[in-house]
């Protein structure tokens, strides 16, 4: 699921549902898969640089920022064509056939791109932006055919629930697994869920004590406003929003609830200096995982293939099963963001790799950490999420080593370069080609 808020309410915790909700597809023979995956990586090296940056200032663009470099925030890629989001709020089409940039996504002078959506449903892209004649406080969805932008025509697009009025703290969420768009008023307090293929209005959740809305495959998970000993919890079936299960969660009085989140039938939740406890809502089964054995993280990832899940905490990432068990720990892992989120980070859509960003082991050699200016740069790592195990990397000195044309200095300043400060991450797996962006506004492109 994608999220976002009316004021680019983009933290790990709800950027993180992009990831929770993908499609996945049945599993693979796991020794293969390995050695598959080790060979798919092999052979990538440094090929292309886009620049989402015009130096000539794009000319229907009216506010300053918009024309200043500004970092990579978001990359999607789809029917040959790599969109990178920068953080001003420029977004730009490049085509990978011609490596040529096709246009910018702001087709109006205000607008300010703020989340990027491929509905495969109807091969469009949906820009969901801010305007500087609103004030930025209010969110404005667009569907633009992949065809049109192909043919630089990014304004052949239509509006998306003009009838929603999103303002700031109000949200647009968007469930690819499940086909659907959950919508939030903050004005009325009215949660509307609308179909992916259509955008057409199934059913609408109007109560104000509702203060989240969690969302798995084929359920929703409504939280309620908390009395002092319980939360009140509802779960609805998300085709038709008609109630499967109420029920209170008991909770320790006087203490904050640092999450509670929902993953098919099990339910997660951790209050402050408790254990984690796992309910099984059909049978009201409860289990506990010491508080010492399980430290609140940053932010989850639900791996509905493999009825596992992802923490993450201090740069690091743990893999758990729903007995409360650590089923693995990466090796050569350590995230080079502490607040990383799935921007810059990729998981597959078997669920059984992993692609992040890292910092480079201290025992690997200097070269490849730091180039001649004395910047440290990453490594790409790609790992496998059932072993921990490190699969392959793209750093420095490996990826030059591979390059067969130009100078070894020149190519290694450049792939240096290009994996120095990398602040968003995207894997195309139908071309197996990596897309990174940095704080430049540059995006490079990674394959074989």
């Amino acid at each position: 699921m994608k999220s976002q808020g009316a004021c680019g309410r983009d933290g790990f915790l709800n950027s993180v549902k992009k990831l929770q909700r993908r499609e996945t597809c049945s599993k693979k023979d796991r020794s293969f898969s390995t050695s598959s995956s080790q060979e798919r990586f092999r052979h990538i090296v440094l090929q292309k640089e886009y620049d989402t940056h015009d130096p000539k200032g794009h000319s229907s663009l009216q506010l300053p920022f918009l024309q200043k470099r500004s970092k990579i925030v978001e990359i999607v890629s789809a029917c040959g064509i790599v969109f990178a989001l920068a953080h001003s709020g420029i977004c730009a089409a490049f085509c990978r056939e011609s490596n040529e940039r096709i246009c910018f996504l702001n087709v109006s002078p205000d607008e300010v791109i703020r989340s990027l959506f491929y509905n495969k449903n109807n091969d469009s892209l949906i820009t969901v932006s801010v305007y500087a004649s609103e004030n930025f406080d209010s969110l404005k969805c667009r569907s633009t055919g992949i065809e049109y932008i192909k043919r630089a025509k990014p304004d052949s697009g239509f509006p998306l629930f003009q009838s929603e009025s999103l303002k700031w703290p109000g949200f647009v969420e968007f469930d690819d697994v499940n086909g659907k768009v959950l919508t939030f008023s903050a004005q009325d307090s009215i949660y509307k869920v609308f179909d992916l293929k259509n955008y057409k209005l199934l059913y609408s959740i109007s109560d104000k004590n509702v203060q989240e809305i969690k969302i798995s495959p084929g359920i929703m998970l409504l939280i309620y406003t908390r009395a002092s000993s319980h939360v009140p919890l509802k779960i609805l079936n998300i085709e038709d929003g008609s109630v499967l299960k109420s029920f209170n969660h008991l909770l320790h009085r006087n203490k904050k609830v640092n999450f509670i989140e929902q993953f098919n039938e099990k339910l997660l939740v951790k209050q402050e200096n408790e254990n984690l406890q796992i309910l099984d809502v059909r049978n009201s089964q409860l289990m506990e995982v010491s508080r010492t054995e399980f430290t609140t993280p940053s932010a989850f990832i639900f791996l509905y293939e493999n009825q596992l899940f992802l923490t993450f905490r201090n740069r690091t990432i743990s893999v758990w099963n729903f007995r409360g068990e650590l089923v693995t720990s990466f090796e050569d892992h350590l995230l080079w963001h502490p607040d990383c989120n799935t921007n810059n980070i990729y998981i597959t859509s078997d669920q059984d790799l992993i692609i992040s960003y890292c910092k480079v082991n201290c025992e690997h050699s200097v070269a490849e950490a730091i180039d001649a200016g004395g910047v440290r740069s990453g490594s790409i790592n790609i790992s496998s999420i059932l072993t921990g195990k490190c699969l392959a990397k793209i750093g420095a000195s490996s990826s030059c080593k591979k390059r067969s044309f130009g100078s070894m200095l020149e190519n290694t300043s450049r792939v240096t370069d290009a994996l120095t400060d990398i602040t968003a991450l995207y894997y195309e797996e139908e071309r197996n080609e990596i897309y990174t962006g940095n704080i430049q506004g540059l995006v490079h492109v990674w394959s074989n």
